[in-house]
C-alpha cells in the first residue's frame, strides 16, 4: 500500500493528456488566427497566438510541437512553410524563457517580449525569405509600408523590406502576445498548473527543493551543459555530414541535369545544319538561303530556358574556333561568320577530339564569358566527316543561385529538427538524469548524525524522492538508500555500545570510589552528594559565563561522572591512619594529604 502512495504522487506530476490538448489548442488557434487574417483581410499574420499560448501554459515541448507542427501541416498545401518552422520554434523557447522567469507580469517585460518575437518573426523571417527567393521587393502582407520606407527613408531594398517586415510583426506579435497573456491570466491558476508538462521519474519537487537541486554543484562544467553540448554537437555534426552529401549529390544531379539540356539543345540545333552547307554559311552568312531561320529557330531555343546563356556553331580549327552561328543575346551580341575565336583554356585538353570530330564531356569553364557549362555535339555530313559542333552554353551562376537556395532550405528545415531534437533531448535530460541525480546529491550532503531523530529524517528524506528512472541511476538511488539504511543502523549500534560503555565506566567509577571511600567507614551517600555538589557549582559556574569556552554539557557531564574518584589516592593511605578514632599528629596529617597527589598520580595513569 505505501509504494502504490509513492506511485500516485509520482505520476501526479506529468500531466501529460492536458498538455497534449494544450498543443492541440495551440496548433488549432495558430492555423485558426492566420486564417482569420486572411479573411478579414488585415495586414497582419496572428499564426503564432497558439504557439505563445502554449509555450506559457504547457512550457518547452508543447509550445515547441505547436510551433513547429502548426508549420508542418500548413506545409502540406503550402511547401514553403516548411522553411519557417525554426521562427515558431525559436518564439516558443524566447517565450517559455519569460514565462518561466515570471517575465509576463509588468508592461516593460510584455513589450520587451514583444520586440524578441517580431524581430525573429519579422527580422529573421525576412532573411530567411532573401536567402529561400532572392529579394522579392514589396510583395507580402508588409509591402505597402516596404514601399514607403524605401521612398521616404531606407533607398536600399534590403534594409528597407527587413524594417518593413520587423515593424509590421511588432503590431503583429504585440496583438498575439497580449491577446494571450490576458486570457492566461483568466485561466485559474489551478488549471494553469496541470496544463504545464512536467516528466518526473520521482516524487515532485517543490519551488524551493526543485531551485536546490538545481544548484551549481560541480567542480568544472554541468552535467546539464555536458549534455547540451554532446547532444547539440552531435547533431551538428550529423546535419553538416549530411548537408555536405546532400549539396554534393545535389551539385552532381544539376550538373546531370543541365548536361542533358544542353545536349538536347544542341542535337536540336544540329537538326537545323546541312553539314554539306557549312562553308557556304561561313562565306556568305545572312546572304544564304535559311540562313536566318536557323538563326532564329536557335534564338528560341535560347529564350526557352532562363538557364541557357549561349547557342552557336563553331567549326574546329588546329588553333581557334570558326564562327558558323552566333545569334545576339542580351548578354552579347553575336559574332559573324567567319570570325576566329581562340580555345578557352578549358577545352585544350579536349582540342585532339575536336579536331577528330568525337564527342567530348561537358565542360565547366570561368573565363572570357563567365562561370558556363558547355555542351558540344559533332555534326556530321553525309561522309561521316565532321564540319562543325552545335554548342550551347548553360549559365552556372544560375546553377550557384540554385544550390544556394537549397541549402538554405536545408539549413531552415534542419535548425527547426535541431531545436525540436535539443529542447526534446535537453527536457528529458532534466527530468531523467539531472534532477534525480541532483536530488541525491542534496539529500545526501545534508545527513544530520547528531540525533536519532535527525538520522531517520535524512533517511525518510532519501526514501521520499521515490526515483523511477528504471535504468542505472536507480540503481543509484537504490545502492544510496541501502548505503544510508546501513550507516543509519551502524551509527545506532555504534551509539548504542557507546552508551553501555559509558554506563560502564560510570559504574566502574562508582564501585573504585565505592571500595576506597569503604576503607574510612564512610557511607555511599558521601559520594553521591559530593557527585550533587560539583554539579550544581558548574551549573552556576556556566550560567556565570565562566569558562564559557570549556563548560559545554559534554564537559560538565564527564566531570560529575569523575567526582566520585577524588578521593582515591586514600587507597594508598594506611587503615590504621584512614580509621584513627583521635585527632592526627602532624606528621600523619601530611602522609593523610598526599592522598590528593597520589589521587592525581592514580587518574593520570588511568587516562594514559
Amino acid at each position: 500500500m505505501k509504494h502504490s502512495q509513492k506511485e500516485r504522487s509520482y505520476d501526479s506530476g506529468n500531466h501529460l493528456p492536458q498538455a497534449l490538448l494544450v498543443c492541440l489548442i495551440g496548433i488549432l488557434l495558430n492555423l485558426g488566427g492566420s486564417r482569420l487574417a486572411g479573411y478579414l483581410h488585415i495586414p497582419l499574420y496572428l499564426d503564432c497566438t497558439g504557439t505563445i499560448m502554449a509555450s506559457i501554459l504547457g512550457g518547452y515541448l508543447p509550445g515547441v510541437a505547436a510551433g513547429f507542427m502548426t508549420n508542418m501541416i500548413i506545409g502540406i498545401t503550402d511547401h514553403p512553410s516548411l522553411y519557417y518552422g525554426v521562427l515558431n520554434v525559436l518564439i516558443a523557447v524566447v517565450t517559455v524563457w519569460f514565462a518561466e522567469r515570471n517575465r509576463l507580469r509588468q508592461f516593460r517585460d510584455l513589450f520587451l517580449l514583444t520586440l524578441l518575437l517580431a524581430g525573429i518573426g519579422g527580422g529573421l523571417g525576412s532573411v530567411l525569405t532573401f536567402l529561400l527567393y532572392g529579394m522579392n521587393f514589396g510583395e507580402g502582407i508588409s509591402s505597402p509600408l516596404v514601399r514607403l520606407i524605401h521612398e521616404a527613408v531606407l533607398h536600399n531594398v534590403f534594409w528597407a523590406q527587413l524594417l518593413g517586415d520587423f515593424l509590421t510583426d511588432i503590431v503583429d506579435k504585440f496583438i498575439c502576445v497580449f491577446v494571450v497573456v490576458l486570457f492566461v491570466r483568466i485561466i485559474p491558476s489551478r488549471f494553469r498548473e496541470k496544463c504545464f508538462l512536467y516528466g518526473w521519474r520521482q516524487t515532485p519537487l517543490q519551488s524551493q527543493d526543485k531551485a536546490v537541486s538545481q544548484k551549481k554543484y560541480y567542480r568544472k562544467m554541468s552535467l546539464r551543459s555536458k549534455l547540451f553540448l554532446l547532444v547539440s554537437s552531435a547533431t551538428l555534426l550529423i546535419a553538416v555530414i549530411v548537408a555536405g552529401i546532400s549539396v554534393y549529390l545535389y551539385h552532381n544531379s544539376n550538373i546531370d541535369e543541365q548536361s542533358k539540356l544542353a545536349k538536347g539543345v544542341s542535337y536540336v540545333v544540329a537538326s537545323y545544319l546541312d553539314a554539306s552547307r557549312v562553308d557556304e554559311y561561313i562565306e556568305k552568312g545572312e546572304d544564304v538561303e535559311g540562313y536566318n531561320d536557323i538563326i532564329n529557330r536557335m534564338e528560341d531555343l535560347m529564350d526557352s530556358s532562363p538557364d541557357i546563356r549561349f547557342v552557336y556553331v563553331y567549326r574546329i580549327l588546329e588553333d581557334c574556333c570558326q564562327v558558323v552561328f552566333d545569334p545576339d543575346t542580351d548578354y552579347l551580341e553575336g559574332e559573324a561568320p567567319g570570325t576566329l575565336i581562340p580555345f578557352d583554356n578549358a577545352f585544350l585538353p579536349y582540342i585532339n577530339d575536336l579536331l577528330a570530330g568525337k564527342d567530348i564531356p561537358p565542360v565547366i569553364s570561368d573565363e572570357t564569358y563567365g562561370w558556363l557549362l558547355t555542351v558540344y555535339t559533332p555534326v556530321y555530313d553525309d561522309n561521316g566527316i565532321c564540319q562543325c559542333y552545335a554548342a550551347v552554353d548553360i549559365s552556372m551562376e544560375q546553377l550557384r543561385s540554385y544550390e544556394r537556395i537549397f541549402i538554405a532550405r536545408i539549413i531552415s528545415l534542419f535548425s527547426g529538427f535541431f531545436l525540436l531534437i535539443l529542447v526534446i533531448g535537453m527536457w528529458l535530460a532534466k527530468y531523467r538524469i539531472i534532477l534525480p541525480i541532483n536530488s541525491m546529491a542534496v539529500a545526501a550532503s545534508d545527513f544530520a548524525y547528531d540525533s536519532e531523530k535527525s538520522r531517520s529524517e535524512t533517511l525518510s528524506r532519501i526514501q521520499d524522492l521515490n526515483i523511477r528512472t528504471g535504468d542505472e541511476i536507480e540503481n543509484l538511488y537504490q545502492t544510496l538508500i541501502m548505503t544510508t539504511q546501513d550507516t543509519v543502523r551502524f551509527i545506532a549500534q555504534a551509539q548504542e555500545k557507546n552508551d553501555t560503555i559509558n554506563r560502564l565506566q560510570n559504574g566502574l567509577i562508582l564501585v573504585l570510589a565505592d571500595l576506597v571511600e569503604s576503607r574510612d567507614q564512610c557511607t555511599g551517600d558521601h559520594i553521591k552528594n559530593t557527585s550533587a555538589y560539583v554539579n550544581i557549582i558548574m551549573q552556576q559556574m556556566k550560567e556565570n559565563g565562566t569558562y564559557i569556552n570549556q563548560l559545554s554539557d559534554d564537559f560538565i557531564n564527564d566531570v560529575v561522572n569523575s567526582a566520585p574518584l577524588h578521593d582515591v589516592g586514600k587507597i594508598h593511605i594506611p587503615d590504621a591512619l584512614l580509621n584513627k578514632p583521635g585527632k592526627l599528629t602532624d606528621k600523619e596529617f601530611a602522609t593523610m594529604k598526599e592522598h590528593a597527589k597520589v589521587g592525581g598520580e592514580i587518574i593520570s595513569k588511568a587516562i594514559g
